[in-house]
């Protein structure tokens, strides 16, 4: 008897790890699927960096990479719900600079602990992802409008509070958060990880990750059916707020200051990769998985430029081909759907 039981758990083991493996494997496939063509620009980009530039493959140029695009990362994954959802957000860099001023001034000039100092940086970012999506939701005021207001009051605000000035920190407690390591690991390539997996989780096992491709596919379907819209925007908007708090924090961290004039241009940096994953301007349409690759070509690329000692401006030029071109593809896959 005893050994009939240790043979139907073997067999109960064995068979829960063939489903475990059979999804992994299904998963991998959908992930080439769905993402060949930005994986084979990554690897062609990659290739050529690896033979003109002896320091591309390096391990400490690899850990550089991730550091660099974990800000851009945490916009992104904002920005691939609002988009998704068919929105768009123009405030998160502004919330970038004035989150991290903030959190710097209230540490370094306000002498408040660190702890609440950090939790009231978040909690400024993150209410003003929520009035974006409360105005937006009430009002009936188009995305880029309403955050264009944000854009201009949030980076507004940090000039006001620092008098146009950075302000500096050298505390360790709050500086290591951007700079410290685990192990061979920078923190912020750890807390990118982190919200990575969040993020996919909640897009793919979660109700509200249901709402907002049903809202961004069909508005008008998703309100018949009952989805509370204007909750589900209100909550995209704010986890908007709260990740592009989070990563001016961070960054701040890294940069030992608090400066208001930072992250111009981030959000379409997080446009950018959103676009070039594959994710559509006309909402309903994308994946994380493909968020995820847009960040670390844009970020190999402006590596790769940086090692080459091409003139930064020509970075700018390169991101607006890129959007350009993704924006005019997922055009044409439209029409052929059609």
């Amino acid at each position: 008897m005893v050994s009939q039981s240790i043979k139907q758990s073997d067999d109960s083991c064995n068979h829960h790890s063939a489903i475990t493996q059979n999804i992994i494997i299904r998963s991998f496939k959908n992930f080439i699927t769905h993402n060949i063509g930005i994986l084979i620009a990554l690897l062609l980009i990659s290739a050529i960096l690896t033979f003109t530039t002896p320091v591309f493959l390096t391990q400490e140029n690899m850990l550089s990479v991730l550091r660099q695009i974990s800000t851009n990362m945490c916009l992104a994954l904002g920005m691939t719900l609002i988009i998704i959802l068919g929105g768009i957000d123009l405030s998160v860099g502004s919330i970038v600079a004035m989150a991290g001023t903030l959190t710097v001034g209230f540490i370094s000039i306000g002498e408040m602990g660190i702890i609440p100092a950090i939790f009231l940086g978040l909690f400024i970012g993150t209410l003003c992802g929520a009035a974006n999506g409360i105005a937006i939701a009430y009002t009936g005021i188009p995305p880029f409008i309403v955050t264009l207001a944000m854009m201009m009051i949030a980076r507004g605000v940090g000039f006001i509070y620092s008098g146009g000035q950075s302000i500096r920190i050298f505390d360790e407690s709050f500086t290591s958060i951007g700079t410290g390591y685990l192990g061979m690991i920078p923190y912020p390539v750890i807390y990118m990880l982190f919200f990575i997996i969040i993020m996919l989780v909640l897009v793919n096992r979660t109700r509200l990750g249901t709402y907002i491709y049903a809202l961004g596919g069909n508005r008008e379907a998703a309100r018949l059916s009952g989805i509370a819209i204007k909750r589900v925007e209100i909550t995209v908007y704010t986890i908007a707020g709260f990740l592009a708090a989070f990563a001016g924090i961070v960054l701040a961290a890294r940069m030992y200051s608090g400066q208001p004039s930072v992250a111009q241009g981030y959000e379409m940096d997080a446009i950018a990769a959103c676009v070039l994953g594959g994710i559509s301007m006309s909402g309903g349409i994308g994946r994380i998985s493909g968020t995820i690759l847009g960040v670390i070509v844009i970020g190999v690329i402006n590596n790769g430029l940086n090692l080459l000692g091409v003139n930064s401006f020509w970075q700018l030029v390169a991101k607006g081909v890129i959007i350009f071109l993704a924006v005019y593809v997922d055009m044409l896959k439209r029409k052929r759907a059609k």
